[in-house]
């Protein structure tokens, strides 16, 4: 009897047990059949288009129950473009703009130094970064963290083209998703704070989910900080929207621009209505 077997909550037989046993089987014209195969261990019944629901089920719950048996309680998000190169190898950058924003490699990997060093002190996995798990900014995250001595997340995704975990992910919080919705999701549901760098589409999509949720009140109000002032009224105007009557202007207030790591810890202790859900009703 194994040790997972005698800590079962139930007395039936482990599906593990059964998986290996239909292995070792009598080599038929019925066992070789696809639909003799276990359910659960046949994935080409598990990729069918009809199985789509049970696949989000799945991509939802992996890295949730892996999370919590970590003992992760609160995270801080770093979102932020791949192709922003370490300070060391700006010079192989593909324009000068993406060289001029190596600056923020570099302050991604203090402040997520800073956030485990910090989360470091308490007794429970919190402050704990997580990031794309990829190249550029996410890199950077995760090698701050390691550099602290703590741990991080790396919510990878399948692309068209290569794409591998950075080396700085922590082997046992490093994830790999199908479902973009599914992967968001991930990002936010620990979040106690989300620091935005400079970034692509990706990036963008990223921001703007986050800063919908919190403006429409499906997401309590967490610090929003985007590195980096000039690069982000250069992307978007802000102000334009508020003009047009396309948002309120006290939707400005869901984000702040920073510049450096210190800036940003600074903001997030001092961030007001943290916690709160827009449009809720005092004392409920």
């Amino acid at each position: 009897m194994t040790e997972q077997t005698r800590s079962r909550a139930h007395p039936f037989r482990d599906s593990q047990e059964d998986q290996r046993a239909s292995h070792d089987i009598p080599d038929t014209p019925q066992t070789r059949s696809p639909t003799y195969r276990l359910a659960f261990d046949d994935l080409d019944f598990l990729t069918r288009d009809e199985l789509r629901p049970v696949r989000l089920q799945l991509e939802l719950l992996k890295p949730e129950l892996a999370m919590n048996e970590a003992g992760i309680k609160s995270t801080v998000v770093m979102f932020g473009g791949a192709r922003i190169p370490a300070p060391e190898m700006a010079h192989l950058a593909r324009t000068e703009t993406l060289q001029g924003l190596s600056k923020y490699y570099e302050e991604a990997r203090i402040f997520a130094r800073m956030l485990t060093e910090e989360g470091l002190k308490t007794p429970d996995l919190s402050k704990v970064v997580v990031t794309g798990g990829g190249p550029g900014v996410m890199e950077a995250g995760s090698r701050g963290a390691m550099e602290a001595g703590g741990v991080s997340i790396g919510l990878n995704i399948v692309l068209p083209h290569e794409q591998a975990p950075n080396e700085y992910v922590t082997p046992e919080l490093c994830f790999n998703f199908h479902y973009f919705a599914i992967r968001k999701m991930h990002f936010l549901m620990r979040a106690e704070a989300i620091a935005v760098f400079p970034g692509g589409f990706g990036t963008l999509d990223e921001l703007f989910e986050a800063l919908t949720l919190i403006q429409t009140g499906r997401m309590r109000q967490v610090p929003v900080l985007l590195f980096g002032r000039e690069f982000w009224e250069t992307i978007v105007n802000w102000h334009a929207l508020a003009d047009a009557g396309t948002i309120s202007p006290a939707d400005l207030s869901l984000f702040r621009f920073v510049e450096t790591a210190e800036e940003a810890m600074a903001a997030m202790e001092n961030w007001d209505g943290k916690g709160v859900k827009r449009g809720a009703i005092p004392g409920r």
